[in-house]
């Protein structure tokens, strides 16, 4: 690469943040000719390059990525002083090219239309609407519980390897996009992360490769949590980015999937928040209804628990920061917290479509 491609490289960094950042003033732009223009053929590419390899080529990637770092810094640590112009114009055309990449194949999906919106949901709703659809969804929740272990205080084990499970989200997509269109999914890329330990030590449970569109996931987490885990990340990969919308989109795949351990996933998955966010508005009636939630759920929850608990270290909150200062940097205002944000999306689609009976 010549010295002068080199700087003009350089130069575009500054012109591709001020693009972005004003594109990102016209969300029904971005999703009109990015998020379901350019977008999904982008995704849907990389799906059928790498969806039929049975490991992560993402992760294989990252693994070169980080030997050429070191071997980069090996050779070049002592000529810092001597030629440290050039040092830095290296790294600084390293993050040029990976920004660019970033949002062209995945990132800029955070500056879309919100869900909401597209749904045409209402954005609040009141604590009674919320105890309301908590009251139905641990009553279905204690109801599949039940019809799958024949007692209220065993928790569910799923007999499926991760293999299946994989295979199985795609019915949930098909279900769901049945109902809502833009929701099609198509060309399965979903694997086990060969950095499972290091998602762990991290504190997280999956991501995307947003320069594969690979879906990662964590394969020492409970294998419960498998279902909507797996249908989260593959909400990721047809261009939505913000993790409330994914969790969302996750949480429905699995509820709309005719396998009941899917199901099972999604009613546990909705209670837990819905819970989390009672307990935020009224603790007298978050007690309440955690009382009527059979124990064989709340030992679901404790398995979670303590699996984060025996894999705590130091290093978690660091990488939690970054990832929450990270989020914040691409349009998500609340950062990690956006998560439970889901709430609003679940009990507004309820009052719109009667989600749970």
């Amino acid at each position: 690469m010549t010295k002068r491609t080199k700087v003009l490289i350089a130069l575009s960094f500054p012109l591709q943040f001020i693009l972005i950042k004003i594109l990102g003033n016209y969300p029904e732009f971005i999703e009109t000719y990015y998020s379901n223009g350019l977008y999904p053929y982008v995704s849907k590419l990389f799906r059928i390059v790498f969806g039929w390899i049975p490991f992560s080529i993402g992760d294989i990637f990252y693994t070169i990525a980080g030997i050429l770092i070191i071997r980069y810094i090996y050779k070049n640590y002592r000529l810092v002083r001597k030629e440290y112009k050039r040092i830095l114009l290296d790294i600084y055309i390293t993050i040029t090219v990976a920004y660019f990449a970033f949002h062209l194949l995945w990132g800029m999906n955070y500056y879309r239309l919100p869900l909401y919106k597209s749904l045409e949901l209402d954005r609040k709703y009141t604590t009674e609407e919320l105890v309301n659809f908590t009251e139905r969804a641990i009553a279905k929740a204690n109801s599949i519980q039940y019809q799958i272990t024949q007692n209220d205080t065993i928790k569910v084990k799923v007999p499926y390897k991760s293999s299946e499970i994989f295979e199985k989200t795609m019915n949930g997509y098909e279900n769901f996009s049945a109902k809502q269109p833009q929701f099609e999914f198509s060309h399965r890329s979903l694997k086990t992360s060969i950095y499972s330990g290091f998602l762990t030590t991290m504190g997280f449970s999956g991501y995307i490769n947003p320069f594969t569109n690979e879906a990662q996931i964590n394969g020492r987490i409970p294998v419960y949590k498998f279902p909507v885990t797996a249908s989260h990340e593959k909400a990721h990969q047809i261009g939505y980015s913000a993790e409330n919308e994914a969790n969302f989109i996750g949480c429905m795949a699995a509820f709309y999937n005719d396998d009941i351990y899917f199901q099972y996933g999604a009613y546990n998955f909705m209670v837990w928040h819905c819970l989390k966010e009672v307990h935020n508005r009224d603790k007298d009636e978050y007690e309440r209804l955690k009382l009527t939630l059979n124990s064989g759920i709340q030992k679901n929850y404790d398995e979670v628990r303590a699996f984060w608990t025996s894999h705590k270290n130091p290093l978690k909150p660091m990488f939690k920061f970054t990832f929450d200062q990270f989020l914040k940097a691409n349009n998500q205002s609340g950062g990690i917290l956006s998560y439970s944000y889901v709430v609003s999306l679940l009990v507004n689609y309820d009052k719109k479509h009667t989600l749970v009976p």
